[in-house]
């Protein structure tokens, strides 16, 4: 990892579940790329909870050294438990204020295996790219092929003519997080987002 340091990327915002997943790989591909991230020197963001890859993600960035700075809205205190042992926690009110708030503490945006809440924030993050309301690398995760029925959905999107290649070239796909932070330090160097 330290090709990668000295981009110009200080923060990383990570997308993920806040339950564990039917396979232990998903854990374990989160706890990779906590370590991953402050090996490379790097912050986390990310959602706020203590439980299932969140938390994993989490804990692994905080053994490391990094900055991790999560963002939890009131409405999930009880459901997602608050994870206390962060450098920072920041309550909002909504979920769209979360996202926002994601959005400008990350110089690039990770996405791994997670349900309804992870696919909404990354859908989100890619359309605000299309936008052009940030220019940050998205970058999913697809651990164990996860995301197979995803990306072969907006492959179909862009066949039946409702979304350009070139949108679809938004979002980048990584196999595992090594891969992930490779694909966000050559973003960096290369100049292709800014905050």
């Amino acid at each position: 990892m330290s090709a990668i340091r000295g981009n110009g990327l200080r923060r990383i915002g990570v997308f993920c579940g806040s339950s564990d997943g039917a396979r232990p790989e998903f854990r374990a591909e989160a706890v990779a790329l906590g370590e991953a991230i402050a090996a490379a020197g790097w912050g986390l963001v990310y959602g706020g909870a203590s439980c299932g890859l969140m938390g994993a993600l989490a804990d692994a960035a905080l053994a490391g050294g990094a900055e991790v700075i999560g963002v939890l809205p009131r409405l999930l205190e009880g459901r997602e438990i608050a994870h206390t042992g962060l450098t920072s926690l920041e309550m909002v009110a909504t979920m769209h204020e979360r996202k926002a708030r994601m959005h400008q503490l990350s110089g690039a945006l990770i996405t791994l295996p997670g349900g309804h809440g992870t696919l909404d924030e990354l859908m989100e993050a890619i359309t605000w790219a299309q936008l052009g309301l940030h220019h940050k690398p998205c970058i999913l995760v697809n651990t164990l092929g996860y995301w197979n029925g995803l990306l072969a959905f907006l492959d179909s999107a862009v066949g039946a003519g409702f979304v350009r290649p070139s949108d679809r070239a938004l979002l980048r796909v990584a196999g595992n997080a090594a891969e992930a932070l490779e694909l966000a330090a050559a973003c960096a160097c290369a100049g292709e987002f800014r905050d």
